[in-house]
């Protein structure tokens, strides 16, 4: 049997970190399949069966609307997984950190919630070291794996495949998922390459981490290809050097990187929604529902009018966990309302820091750089006043799409 190189890690296993761009990857591929469709029947064809060839059947999924033209009715979630995997050019640039085992961890997990109207998004990201109950699960050559009431997500993937990774997720949460799709390092550099690269923030000192290679000045920095993978990997040179603070980082991106997506310079370029679509086709395993263009329309039909306000990036809430003190489990007291407010389609109030461990800073701190007026982002829009809606605990940290963040950087 033919293995799959995986990224190998150091001590206290290093997330695969593409995160941030397949956080995004649900509202991006939509979004590229509508633009793919209108350009010709031929080529969505071909994108079809290209998505199609490696489709997984979801157990135990819920039942989802047909597909068919016009938005997506009623609500829907997406679970998009991050592996390990080293393709091509990614083993050509991590050299032996790519080696040969037979095991594949999901190290991203973010869970992509679109209520019913009025729509509302959010984007919830589960730590790769969060224990949870795992369900019994059929794997995909129709064996079982036994469930276990203690597991790290990030192993659940090699245990019994995406399918698995939904349902445990699906338990955990309270959330109906009927869609999901996975992505590896390959794809992560060639969607960000695809679009023309992503302009980020570096706060504080600048970036400076061994692991990555990164050691970057302070300020704006329009990133792509392996750039994009370094920055999204990035842990010991921010914040308290946590995978949570890298999560608040990725996070960063994953904003600036949906603007890009969503932006007309992107949607009416018709070369690179080419790109991006092609790039989605051969780097994204997509659960068999998800597998159609016309779904993917109806998906990105569902987003399109969503304000930029009611776009929620979280982080869930964790504590450590009492067996493990290098593992955490969920702060079920923070975490219940959250989830309560995202199956109920309320509007949340972030009341928590962008990140609770450093990861980023917002624009206005005293630490962010002063970017060049002619290249600076839009100012970050007013911190949101009282209004209706769930008020999300201070253990909750996260951003909206109209929050500008830097990366709370730390030359060590």
């Amino acid at each position: 049997m033919t293995r799959t190189p995986v990224a190998q890690h150091a001590p206290h296993r290093t997330p695969s970190a593409w995160g941030s761009v397949l956080r995004m990857l649900g509202i991006g591929a939509a979004v590229v399949a509508v633009s793919a469709l209108g350009i010709g029947g031929f080529i969505a064809a071909d994108l079809a069966v290209r998505v199609g060839q490696d489709a997984v059947d979801l157990e135990d999924a819920p039942e989802v609307a047909p597909p068919s033209l016009g938005a997506y009715p009623g609500e829907f979630a997406v679970l998009l997984v991050g592996t390990d995997e080293c393709g091509e050019v990614s083993t050509q640039k991590l050299g032996e950190r790519c080696v040969d085992e037979e095991g594949i961890r999901n190290d991203v997990n973010l869970l992509v919630h679109v209520s019913a109207e009025p729509r509302k998004v959010s984007v919830v990201s589960l730590p790769r070291d969060l224990i949870l109950e795992v369900p019994e699960c059929t794997r995909e050559d129709g064996s079982v794996a036994s469930g276990s009431s203690a597991a790290v997500i990030n192993t659940v993937f090699e245990r019994a495949g995406l399918s698995c990774v939904v349902k445990s997720v699906a338990e955990a949460s309270g959330i109906d998922i009927g869609f999901a799709a996975k992505l590896s390092f390959d794809g992560v550099m060639e969607i960000t390459d695809a679009i023309g690269g992503v302009e980020i923030c570096i706060g504080g000192t600048g970036i400076r981490d061994r692991h990555t290679g990164i050691d970057w000045d302070p300020g704006l920095r329009t990133v792509s290809g392996y750039e994009a993978l370094q920055f999204i990997r990035v842990r010991k040179g921010i914040g308290d050097g946590s995978d949570l603070a890298r999560i608040s980082n990725q996070q960063q991106y994953m904003s600036r990187l949906a603007k890009t997506i969503l932006s007309s310079e992107t949607l009416t370029d018709v070369p690179k929604v080419l790109r991006l679509a092609n790039v989605v086709a051969d780097n994204v395993d997509p659960s068999r529902e998800l597998a159609n263009p016309v779904r993917l329309a109806q998906l990105a039909l569902a987003l399109k009018d969503v304000p930029f306000e009611e776009f929620k990036f979280l982080q869930l809430p964790t504590v450590e966990a009492p067996s493990d003190p290098n593992r955490v489990v969920t702060d079920e007291s923070a975490a219940g309302p959250m989830w309560e407010a995202i199956r109920t389609g309320e509007s949340m109030q972030i009341t928590g820091e962008a990140s609770n461990h450093g990861g980023v800073v917002a624009e206005d701190d005293p630490s962010s750089p002063a970017a060049p007026e002619s290249t600076a982002p839009d100012a970050p829009s007013p911190a949101p006043s009282a209004t209706e809606g769930v008020v999300l605990s201070e253990q909750i940290s996260g951003i909206d799409l109209n929050q500008q963040t830097c990366s709370g950087g730390k030359r060590r």
